[in-house]
């Protein structure tokens, strides 16, 4: 499909710097397509009113590091060039794939030291296209990981960190209240709008919750730069489903309960895990996975997430399960009707279409 058709105008006033408080205060877009009136404005503090017993929510618990490193690159004894890193997968335990600027003047074997005092140090081992690289560290495991904890930044989006600098609001705001394995570079947005009050009233309601765990990449906010979509390379992200909550939410679909992914995220790993017939396998590995309208999803009957950028992959990703002119009516709609895009925006919840 040509990438144009995921394109649309949004105004700056519309991208949200911070969150709303409390988180679950944000509002709530609902998409029914091929319905009569298929988007009605709620709040993400009405969601229990518009799910049922035996449903089950599907959150991605992956934590954010403060992946973002900045630096100074040394050549042959001689150094002083700045640079930064955005971690956005590990390897191994002292290896990180990372998005380096400035690209172009990185090369195989550079040393890099991160930090005010150098207290972090890598050499450049591998370089791939658009400033991606391979840093093998000095340090590693628990050890890099407490050195990058102490000089890292939290890597804000784009659109935000354009704005403003990140602060130490960012580090509580920027990360799920149910966050627990540590690795992701990106937060999964639509798990920041629930709050501890929020889950009380879903137990309550007889709401199941089940955790899924994919790492999430610096890739999610590359813009995709092919006209064509088959033309376009996802990069890839780790993850896992555990053997327990696979059963669990096979167990949903069979007695006939739905199945609400909470992002974008948790959805792509669900249909990374599953078999043709929708059932969902313990899985663990690199997902690649790109969806785009014309795909037959196996898994979530519902779908919450945040709104995304212009003509990005997870824009199609939701024109998928929605249907194309279905979202681009929702983004008209919450665009005229002041909805606050991206990380720290608002949320929709979407109803699967079928056909």
């Amino acid at each position: 499909m040509r990438v144009d058709l995921f394109d649309f105008d949004l105004p700056e006033a519309n991208i949200a710097l911070r969150p709303v408080s409390p988180r679950e205060a944000a509002k709530l877009l609902v998409v029914r397509p091929r319905t009569d009136a298929p988007y009605e404005d709620r709040t993400v503090g009405d969601l229990p009113s518009l799910l049922r017993a035996g449903d089950a929510l599907v959150f991605n618990d992956t934590r954010v590091i403060p992946a973002q490193l900045e630096g100074i690159r040394h050549r042959d004894g001689a150094g002083g060039q700045k640079v930064s890193a955005t971690l956005h997968m590990r390897i191994a335990g002292d290896r990180w794939k990372a998005f380096a600027k400035p690209g172009k003047r990185i090369k195989i074997g550079d040393r890099i030291t991160f930090g005010a005092g150098g207290d972090l140090s890598a050499t450049v081992e591998a370089k791939g296209e658009g400033g991606d690289v391979t840093l093998h560290f000095d340090a590693s495991g628990p050890d890099l990981d407490r050195a990058i904890a102490m000089v890292g930044h939290i890597p804000l989006p784009p659109y935000i960190a354009s704005k403003r600098e990140d602060d130490e609001a960012d580090r509580r705001d920027y990360q799920t209240i149910y966050a627990r394995e540590e690795g992701a570079v990106a937060a999964p947005t639509a798990g920041l709008h629930f709050t501890d009050a929020l889950f009380e009233k879903l137990d309550a309601l007889g709401v199941e919750r089940h955790f899924v765990t994919l790492h999430v990449g610096a890739g999610t906010f590359l813009p995709v730069k092919a006209d064509d979509t088959t033309e376009h390379v996802m990069h890839e992200e780790i993850g896992y489903v555990s053997q327990e909550t696979a059963a669990a939410l096979n167990a949903v679909r069979a007695r006939g309960g739905r199945i609400v992914s909470v992002g974008t995220t948790s959805l792509r790993l669900l249909e990374s895990a599953a078999d043709a017939d929708g059932t969902i396998k313990p899985w663990s590995g690199a997902t690649g996975i790109f969806i785009t309208p014309g795909y037959r999803f196996r898994t979530a009957d519902m779908l919450m997430t945040n709104f995304h950028l212009p003509k990005s992959t997870l824009f199609m990703l939701v024109s998928a399960f929605s249907g194309l002119e279905t979202m681009r009516g929702a983004y008209a709609h919450a665009i005229d009707t002041g909805y606050r895009f991206y990380s720290y925006g608002d949320s929709s919840l979407l109803f699967r279409n079928d056909r």
